[in-house]
C-alpha cells in the first residue's frame, strides 16, 4: 500500500488504493476482542498543492467483543473514515514552520500501512453494550440479569449508615 509522489503528480486520474489488511496484531493485548476481520481499505490518492498528496476514503472492518456489563459477544462494525495530507519534505524544516495537518515526510514513497493502522486503532470502542438498557451480572451470583433474576440480596447500603442495619430488628435474648 504505497504512493510515489512524482508518479501521482503526473497523473492525469487519482490513485484508487483497494486492499484488505489484516490487523489481529494490533488487537492482541486486548481481553475484551475476541476476533478481528481483516480490515476492508478503500482509499484515494490525489495530488494536492505543490509536493503533497492528499489520502481519503473509508476502512471497513468487523470486531466481535465482550459486552462491558454481561460479558456477551458483540460483533461490532467499524466504518472509519480517513483522510491525510502527505507533504515531501526535500530540506529539514523549522519547528516553527510545521504545519500539524500536514505529514511531512523525507522519501518520495510513502508506505500507507503505519498510516491506516494508527487510524483503525485510534477508532477501535473502548467498550460496547449488548444493547442500551443491558443489566449485566449480579456481582454475587454472576448471573446473566438479561436472561433472568437471581435469589440474591443485592440492597446496598450506606456504608455510613451500616452500623445501623440491626438496630430495629427484633433481637431475641
Amino acid at each position: 500500500m504505497k504512493i510515489h509522489f512524482r508518479k501521482l503528480a503526473n497523473a492525469d486520474e487519482p490513485l484508487h488504493i483497494h486492499e484488505t489488511l489484516d490487523v489481529s496484531e494490533l488487537v492482541k493485548g486486548r481481553k475484551d476482542i475476541l476476533a478481528v476481520a481483516p480490515l476492508s481499505v478503500d482509499l484515494k490518492a490525489l495530488p494536492a498543492d505543490a509536493d503533497c498528496v492528499n489520502v481519503v476514503g473509508k476502512l471497513n472492518g468487523n470486531v466481535d467483543m465482550l459486552c462491558a456489563r454481561c460479558l456477551s459477544e458483540v460483533n461490532s462494525k467499524l466504518n472509519i473514515p480517513f483522510a491525510e495530507t502527505f507533504k515531501w519534505l526535500k530540506q529539514p524544516l523549522l519547528p516553527e514552520d510545521e504545519d500539524e495537518e500536514l505529514i511531512y515526510i523525507e522519501d518520495e514513497i510513502v508506505d500507507l500501512v503505519p498510516f491506516v493502522e494508527e487510524n483503525f486503532v485510534l477508532h477501535l470502542p473502548d467498550s460496547v453494550l449488548c444493547k442500551a438498557d443491558c443489566l449485566g451480572l449480579c456481582q454475587t451470583c454472576g448471573q446473566n440479569l438479561n436472561e433472568g433474576t437471581c435469589s440474591c440480596d443485592n440492597t446496598v447500603i450506606d456504608p455510613r449508615l451500616a452500623a445501623l442495619k440491626g438496630f430495629f430488628t427484633k433481637q431475641d435474648d
